[in-house]
């Protein structure tokens, strides 16, 4: 249903062999590709692992360009003056929309201590009131799970951190079909457990309270990933240096909203483990583009020359923008 009308747009749009379309696993099929040498520019949205192995292939690794785009661990921040109706409408959206099977899910919510009762109760509440179902169903928000052994995964996660002292703070969490294990609210999650550390994309909550800001700004300082965050709050000058220091860690900070991808004019990168280079319309042109240019020196010899190329266009590269 997606390929299908973008295969059709190539179609129209392309001579016959600029794109080609190949249907397999990524390794499989990347491997002997790579290994010919004759790719220059590696896009990837995936995981870190995947994309260091598939690029080992390639003979001559200082050519290879490369587009990734690859995991995070996007905590949201909610601080005591967040308007929380707003902050748990949209972690809720963060954090299980699709699963929470993205990139750019809300993995680890960080809430202060002083409104963290309430905002655990309604969220669980909210999390509960979640509908489960096929995509194709009216109010569905929760669908089956695409990998075979992702509930197990998850149930590891949930075992791993009950053991270290959380708790699953909503009635369904946890609760499991053959294809599916619905979302589970777990509290006090402390950096000891897996599913702090680990990026579950699945659906499991880890929610932990603060009292000091640079409690997660260290956390996310440590941290292996920087692609997102998530910040709820009002206080202007409290968000002020808060964004300073943010755009320092991640690539994208959203304001009394969930992380999110798109549109497609922005910008979409991240630090460490997160990505390489940078994905949009404009950045991808460049990214497939090597900068070059013509010098000559200051004479009236060139100059004259120069001069010539500009009145009889002979040439598509010279332009005016870059003669003095």
């Amino acid at each position: 249903l997606l390929l299908s009308p973008l295969m059709e747009a190539f179609q129209n749009s392309f001579p016959a062999g600029v794109v080609n379309i190949i249907y397999g696993r990524g390794r499989t099929l990347a491997t002997p590709i790579m290994e010919t040498g004759k790719v220059d520019v590696l896009a990837l949205i995936g995981n870190s692992k995947s994309a260091n192995s598939i690029q080992a292939n390639h003979p001559n690794k200082n050519r290879l360009r490369l587009v990734l785009g690859l995991e995070a661990k996007n905590p949201a921040i909610v601080l005591p003056d967040a308007d929380l109706d707003l902050a748990i409408s949209e972690c809720i959206v963060g954090t299980t929309s699709f699963n929470g099977q993205r990139c750019t899910a809300l993995k680890v919510v960080y809430v202060h201590e002083d409104i963290v009762d309430e905002f655990n109760k309604r969220f669980a509440a909210k999390v509960d009131a979640l509908k489960f179902g096929n995509p194709w169903e009216n109010g569905v928000q929760l669908t089956p799970l695409p990998e075979p052994e992702k509930p197990a995964y998850i149930q590891e996660l949930i075992d791993d951190a009950i053991k270290k002292g959380a708790k699953i703070i909503n009635e369904n969490g946890g609760k499991t079909t053959e294809n599916y294990i619905f979302p589970a609210v777990l509290y006090p999650v402390s950096k000891n457990m897996r599913v702090f550390e680990e990026e579950q994309f699945g659906p499991v909550i880890p929610v932990l309270s603060f009292s000091d800001i640079q409690e997660p700004l260290n956390d996310m300082a440590e941290s292996n990933y920087g692609q997102q965050v998530s910040v709820f709050g009002s206080d202007v000058n409290t968000l002020a240096p808060l964004i300073d220091t943010l755009v320092n860690l991640v690539c994208r900070v959203n304001l009394n909203s969930s992380c999110q991808r798109g549109p497609d004019v922005y910008p979409f990168t991240g630090r460490k483990d997160s990505a390489v280079a940078t994905l949009s319309v404009y950045d991808a042109l460049r990214s497939f583009s090597i900068r070059t240019f013509v010098a000559s020196k200051d004479s009236a010899y060139n100059n004259a020359i120069l001069q010539q190329l500009l009145d009889t266009k002979s040439s598509n590269f010279i332009n005016t923008d870059y003669i003095l």
